[in-house]
């Protein structure tokens, strides 16, 4: 990718590294509170995610401080690119929306580095802003034009409706969706999300992200939801009161973390708790689709009360020789049984990873909480697992664990 920054320009941007490693959780949620006083930008965002400590505002900073340390170095910033585009799809964020953020943005650095932010400062600043912006449009405009090109294919939102409820677990509900209009849909690649929009009685609109839990098939989707006792507003509000019937609204499928077309080699699929969802869908889509893939379904849950989609998964692996399903729960309740409920009392560790599945020769496709990627993102990459063959989603803004 050719630079198009000038040399002065770079310097500058890179100049401002030690002030965005000191400052920069400031500066993003500076920019945040700009943005929120317009409400049609406000309503563009989950806004779940600008509470829980600042998350979004500090993973915004870390994404600021990558581009201004690789800002020599563009190229590098292609995985980073595509998952921005793919959140901006989800969301339908438009080119007429990017102007409010640079004025957002050049603002906030000027507001909280003071001094240091000079006008050339500021200048450089605004140039660098609109080459990844027009690099991020660019990638937005051209998966637009493939989604609206293939067949069931939409862009911005489209209603739904709910035409099947099934409770999975104690915590666990999933949702069947079909479109209003009774067209197709386009197929979504196994591990990806729908971007959903509605409101209940009494709230405000809400927009939440939830991996799809079935194989693509044109025709549906199906979500599998935890319920959040302190969901407000997004699962708690689903689990009470969407019923067969509720419609809401969606965009395209999203999102950059899903199975390879054709996979090269053995896969794993790793996940904790709810982290499981985009892994069914992956097993589906191997069960029917790759019928001689080594397949290892590897998942870890507390109990027999809080498994969801246990026989969904029993019986794929039956019906694909090469599939294999190991379940630990942490703290079985009474009625468990090693050999009929679960397989290893317990949580996976990397090393019951390197006893038992090929690690060396394998894809490794992860998603669960936090605490739980944060442990096998680092640790496989400690035991010495290539970073191309590890692939991981995660639910909200990533942290500066993840990203290193």
């Amino acid at each position: 990718m050719k630079n198009p920054l000038s040399a002065d320009v770079i310097a500058r941007v890179k100049a401002t590294v030690p002030a965005l490693t000191a400052h920069g959780d400031e500066i993003t949620a500076a920019m945040y509170a700009r943005l929120f006083e317009d409400e049609h930008i406000a309503a563009l965002f989950n806004l779940a995610n600008q509470g829980k400590g600042g998350a979004q505002a500090h993973a915004l900073a870390g994404a600021v401080l990558g581009y201004a340390r690789n800002i020599d170095n563009l190229g590098a910033l292609g995985p980073v690119v595509e998952r921005i585009a793919q959140k901006h799809i989800g969301f339908h964020i438009l080119p007429e929306h990017y102007p409010y953020v640079a004025k957002a943005l050049l603002a906030a650095i000027a507001d909280v580095l003071g001094a240091v932010a000079t006008p050339d400062i500021l200048a450089a600043w605004g140039e660098a802003f609109w080459v990844l912006a027009d690099i991020l449009k660019d990638r937005e405009s051209r998966l637009r034009r493939a989604m609206e090109a293939t067949d069931g294919g939409w862009t911005g939102w489209r209603r739904f409706r709910i035409s099947d409820r099934i409770r999975e677990s104690d915590q666990v509900t999933t949702f069947v969706l079909h479109p209003s209009d009774g067209k197709a849909v386009i197929t979504h690649k196994p591990g990806q999300y729908l971007t959903l929009r509605f409101a209940m009685p009494g709230n405000a609109c809400t927009k939440r992200n939830y991996s799809i839990s079935c194989a693509p098939n044109g025709s549906c989707y199906r979500i599998s939801i935890k319920r959040e006792d302190n969901g407000r507003g997004g699962s708690l509000d689903l689990h009470q009161h969407a019923n067969i019937g509720f419609e809401f609204e969606t965009t395209p499928p999203a999102g950059d973390f899903f199975l390879a077309d054709q996979p090269p080699r053995s896969v794993v699929l790793l996940s904790g708790g709810v982290g499981l969802t985009p892994m069914v869908s992956m097993a589906e889509t191997i069960a029917t689709r790759h019928k001689g893939l080594e397949c290892y379904y590897v998942h870890g849950t507390m109990n027999s009360a809080t498994h969801a989609m246990a026989e969904r998964v029993r019986t794929l692996a039956s019906e694909h020789a090469a599939m294999k399903v190991i379940t630990f729960y942490s703290d079985p309740v009474a009625g468990d049984e090693i050999g009929r409920t679960h397989d290893v009392t317990g949580m996976p560790s990397i090393d019951w990873l390197q006893n038992n599945v090929p690690l060396d020769d394998a894809d490794i496709y992860l998603c669960g909480p936090k605490l739980f990627l944060r442990a096998f993102v680092g640790g496989l990459s400690r035991a010495g697992i290539h970073a191309d063959r590890v692939h991981y989603e995660f639910f909200g803004p990533a942290d500066e664990l993840l990203a290193a």
